[in-house]
């Protein structure tokens, strides 16, 4: 089976959708299938990748890892102004349908997959399907366009936009909605990364919805958390995309709120986003023990997780992200790491349901800051069991989830012809 994938992020950038789709290309390319990527150079984050010159360029073809074909297309420096990241966008996926349907129309390929959060690359994968005539997959790891309904929350740091700016922001919100929208009635199959995000898909009307967990990748030198011995202080390390959907200035209030109230809690906050500079500005203010990391390889996680007594897992109060579970959570149940978190619907379900650690109502500084407080008087509680690890091996195994993926795009692929 030839399978193309169109993406906005890839290997060797750091990043949750990065690690998805290597294993499963990984696994795709070791049972026989060609898989060709189309996507831009490694251009996220800005201080680990943009001007390597080793890195490929756009319009440069090489093979991956695992024997991929992988095309490079045109992008937009980031910066952290929502702006700047949706001309990023834009402009590959206007790129990789151009390169796509130039490139790939004598071999065309069994199916396409477009993998979304950005959302031009979905516009961009209905293009190119119909062009090549194959069918296509739209993978929706975010709930879209269900998030669409708080973008003016995202950049709240913004100046107040003008009345006619508002208008013209009201429709264009409305007509990317009603975009993602069509774009998932109009395909052969959508996958999500949720049950509860699949049922609502299935809600509206769409029929051919499958769930593909994200998986709970292995930690390089790290294959089960060891508790660190009491010493009075509590380690809450958190891990992961510091960005808009995070709202990690609100464990930065709890930190405070329990230091100031004599809890001893230390916060240690490792990756980077949009909202880093805003988050580090906030941790900075006060005699507080509150540690900004940035970006590490992988090769550096195992020692921040070693440092940990519990990972916080942080989402806004926002209806869109209750169907939406952060890849750290099974990454830390895999390895039986305790889990504070500060979520709600899905996520703090399985947290719950495997008995993996605490949940706290998002939003609410005070909870977390009390929750925090418990678990240093009570080191025993920080204590987890087998569930959590069991869970992960039956629900995010790479090898079981690439399985199920191939026997979605093989039966699409099948249907086509």
């Amino acid at each position: 089976m030839r399978i193309l994938l169109l993406t906005h992020h890839y290997e060797p950038e750091l990043g949750a959708p990065q690690q998805r789709w290597g294993a499963f290309v990984r696994r795709f390319r070791e049972r026989g299938h060609h898989v060709t990527v189309v996507t831009p150079p490694p251009h996220q984050p800005d201080a680990i990748l943009q001007g390597d010159s080793s890195r490929p360029g756009p319009g440069q073809v090489h093979l991956g890892r695992y024997g991929e074909v992988v095309h490079r297309v045109r992008f937009s420096t980031q910066g952290h102004a929502l702006g700047t990241r949706i001309a990023d966008q834009v402009v590959s996926a206007a790129d990789t349908t151009r390169l796509s349907i130039a490139r790939l129309s004598r071999h065309r390929p069994d199916v396409v997959v477009a993998t979304a959060p950005a959302i031009p690359t979905l516009g961009a994968g209905a293009v190119v399907a119909r062009a090549l005539r194959a069918p296509l997959v739209t993978e929706m790891r975010d709930a879209w366009p269900d998030l669409l309904a708080v973008a003016d929350e995202w950049d709240e740091a913004a100046a107040p936009p003008s009345r006619t700016r508002r208008i013209v922001r009201s429709r264009l919100i409305r007509a990317a909605s009603l975009g993602v929208s069509a774009i998932q009635r109009t395909s052969a199959a959508v996958v999500t990364t949720t049950d509860t995000f699949a049922e609502a898909l299935r809600d509206r009307g769409l029929r051919e919805v499958h769930v593909i967990r994200n998986g709970a990748h292995p930690i390089p030198r790290y294959p089960r958390h060891l508790p660190r011995v009491p010493d009075g202080e509590l380690h809450v390390l958190y891990l992961g995309t510091v960005g808009r959907a995070q709202g990690l200035g609100s464990a930065v209030l709890a930190a405070r709120e329990a230091h100031f109230a004599g809890v001893p809690v230390r916060l240690r906050i490792v990756g980077a986003g949009a909202e880093y500079d805003a988050v580090a500005e906030m941790a900075a203010k006060g005699d507080v023990p509150i540690e900004m990391v940035g970006q590490v390889p992988r090769s550096e996680v195992a020692e921040h997780y070693a440092w940990a007594d519990t990972l916080l897992v942080h989402l806004r109060p926002w209806p869109a992200l209750t169907v939406t579970v952060p890849s750290k959570l099974y990454e830390a149940m895999s390895i039986g790491l305790h889990i504070t978190g500060a979520v709600e619907g899905e996520t703090a379900g399985i947290i719950r349901d495997t008995m993996a650690g605490v949940t706290v109502t998002p939003g609410d500084p005070h909870a977390l800051a009390d929750t925090w407080a418990k678990l240093a008087n009570d080191p025993s509680a920080l204590v987890v069991g087998d569930e959590p690890a069991r869970w992960t091996q039956f629900h995010a195994d790479d090898d079981s989830l690439a399985t199920r993926y191939l026997a979605v795009l093989e039966r699409i692929a099948g249907g086509h012809d």
